[in-house]
């Protein structure tokens, strides 16, 4: 009985009183034409998901810091805040320029647009004191 409740139900989408197959069509098609970008925003909203790397993408995003500067701020020990950045590094968000023996990070040009969306989420309120 079970069995054949379940099957049944599966030919059933939803419950309506006319199908726009034209409109299912279009998305269907858009989506799928679009698949690399949703999988890329995907994966950049997946990491920075993570508090630290959060965290780490407010701050490269305010000014260049280096690992060191990262480590004291946010208490942690250099490998783990190395670990990381590499994973940002790795999908294109972040960049580094050296400077002699420090190596500085900063965000991509071309990932600069959706950081500033996403951070556009942060309260106003956490800014340095002037």
């Amino acid at each position: 009985m079970f069995a054949q409740n379940y099957n049944s139900m599966k030919t059933i989408s939803c419950i309506r009183e006319k199908k726009n197959q034209y409109k299912i069509d279009q998305y269907e098609h858009l989506l799928k034409n679009n698949a690399l970008e949703f999988n890329q925003l995907s994966n950049i909203v997946g990491l920075i998901g993570n508090g630290v790397r959060l965290k780490l993408v407010w701050l490269i995003n305010q000014e260049q810091f280096c690992v060191c500067d990262f480590a004291d701020i946010l208490q942690m020990s250099v490998p783990a805040i190395s670990q990381h950045l590499r994973k940002l590094k790795d999908i294109g968000i972040v960049e580094t320029t050296r400077q002699k023996q420090t190596i500085f990070y900063s965000i991509t040009s071309t990932k600069q647009n959706i950081i500033n969306h996403i951070l556009d989420l942060v309260p106003k309120k956490i800014t340095l004191p002037i």
